[in-house]
């Protein structure tokens, strides 16, 4: 469908400003057998033809709200009560841009003094940003945080291997080309098997917990022995930084607790949906020490002339905003509306609402773990407790057995870790939240037990193109 606004006496206008006869010659230097190739389109449709096409194909996708899934790997399938939809829909949110004028934007900022301040309770840290765009793009702004802290005279960063390899692969991508080093994650290991890589020239020390694989990390001596290694004359130490769950802190200790300097994780679990990979949100918290290196804005709360509560952007670490030598992001805006979405949700279930929200997830995945171990050929691992993910060793390729459930039973599987851990074999993640029924997580067990080795997905294409067929 065309719509054009201009008249022909407009369009007529505005070439002779330009000083061009006609249309055509706005693509000369476009070479003429390019200009209008032939298009093998349909023919014309009305709109209604247009829609009632559209939702034909749309009925072809996956639905997660009629398909069981089990994959996760860091982004998850939540309920979101309809607040969260109710609230970000309102106009005045939905469009709303970054909050330059306090005089005109006190809604969106006490918005994201609100977030803040959830995130602040959440991780158990003295200060919260306005949010990054992932839980990827944190990590990597941690990083550089830690790199200002130290004035770049620490230039190594060690990272655990646990770490989601995806936010590794872009905290390699923002700090290529400068004179830092990233060692740590060439070897699956456990992070207090990394201490011995840390000395007097490391800037920060990164670990996740519940990790990519699920699992919780013992954080208990973990700074205190960061310390005694990287302690220089002047006392000053490597910052160790936590990437978490937010959902999982709902029931777990707070890294703040473990004496964590810099917190942070994807916040999509929180009112977020999957969306096909995106937006989603980075949440991030800091020591008030190391506020001013801090990526992002902060927002902070006053009073005005009138003795009225007020909100207004306390730090914009921005080169626009303050000298370029001092600045240290660059970062534009931040993802305001998932952060309103988050700080909804947050909001919505309260303190004893979200930990009834990460107890199920808890208590549905080791439920699901304790059926699939009790299958002949699977091997769940335990070497450490898990939240709402663990690793299940499998007696075939993980590739042919999600072929198999998701043909065979309508079930999306695990995530295959042989991509990112191929020293782990036949391994797969599998992720279990509030939404999987009883029945959906006893169905995944039944489909794994029943697996046929000799399955093949071409037989079973060929069976379900003779059925369409007759």
């Amino acid at each position: 469908m065309n719509y054009i606004p201009h008249t022909d006496e407009e369009r007529r206008a505005m070439l002779e400003a330009i000083g061009l006869p006609d249309l055509a010659a706005l693509f000369t230097d476009v070479p003429e057998a390019y200009r209008f190739p032939g298009l093998t389109l349909p023919p014309a449709a009305s709109e209604l033809e247009v829609m009632q096409s559209l939702q034909e194909m749309s009925a072809l996708n996956l639905d997660l709200t009629r398909t069981p899934t089990f994959l996760g790997a860091g982004a998850y399938r939540h309920w979101i009560p309809a607040t969260v939809d109710f609230v970000i829909s309102r106009s005045e949110f939905y469009t709303a841009y970054t909050p330059y004028q306090p005089e005109i934007s006190q809604g969106t900022l006490q918005a994201i003094f609100e977030y803040q301040s959830l995130i602040c309770d959440l991780t158990g840290m003295e200060v919260a940003n306005a949010s990054h765009y992932d839980g990827a793009t944190a990590v990597a702004e941690a990083a550089i945080q830690a790199l200002n802290v130290f004035r770049y005279k620490r230039t190594k960063i060690v990272v655990a291997p646990t770490v989601n390899p995806q936010y590794r692969q872009v905290l390699r991508t923002y700090l290529q080309g400068q004179p830092v080093e990233i060692v740590g994650d060439e070897v699956l290991c456990c992070p207090t098997d990394l201490l011995a890589q840390a000395d007097e020239n490391t800037a920060c020390f990164i670990v996740q917990s519940p990790n990519f694989l699920g699992q919780i990390e013992d954080l208990g001596q973990l700074k205190e022995t960061l310390v005694e290694r990287t302690r220089d004359a002047r006392g000053k130490s490597a910052l160790l930084v936590v990437v978490a769950n937010p959902l999982s802190l709902g029931l777990l200790k707070p890294p703040a607790a473990y004496g964590a300097d810099i917190v942070l994780g994807e916040a999509q679990p929180l009112g977020i949906p999957l969306s096909l990979g995106g937006p989603y949100l980075g949440f991030y918290a800091s020591k008030m020490e190391y506020v001013r290196q801090m990526a992002g804005r902060i927002v902070g709360e006053t009073v005005d002339v009138e003795g009225k509560r007020g909100f207004v952007m306390t730090l914009t670490p921005r080169e626009q905003h303050i000298s370029r030598a001092r600045a240290s992001s660059n970062i534009c805006s931040n993802q305001g509306l998932m952060a309103l979405a988050a700080t909804v949700y947050l909001a919505t279930l309260g303190r004893q609402g979200l930990r009834q929200v990460a107890e199920l997830n808890y208590h549905k995945a080791h439920y699901a773990a304790s059926l699939i171990e009790q299958i002949e050929g699977y091997q769940v691992e335990r070497s450490k407790p898990f939240f709402n993910e663990f690793v299940v060793t499998c007696p075939a390729p993980v590739a042919d057995i999600n072929e198999y459930l998701l043909h065979e039973w309508g079930i999306i599987g695990g995530y295959d870790l042989s991509r990112d851990y191929p020293e782990l074999g036949q391994a797969m993640l599998v992720a279990v939240t509030e939404m999987n029924s009883a029945e959906e997580i006893e169905a995944l067990a039944r489909a794994l037990r029943e697996y046929d080795p000799n399955w093949d997905a071409e037989w079973y294409e060929q069976d379900v193109e003779e059925e369409q067929h007759e």
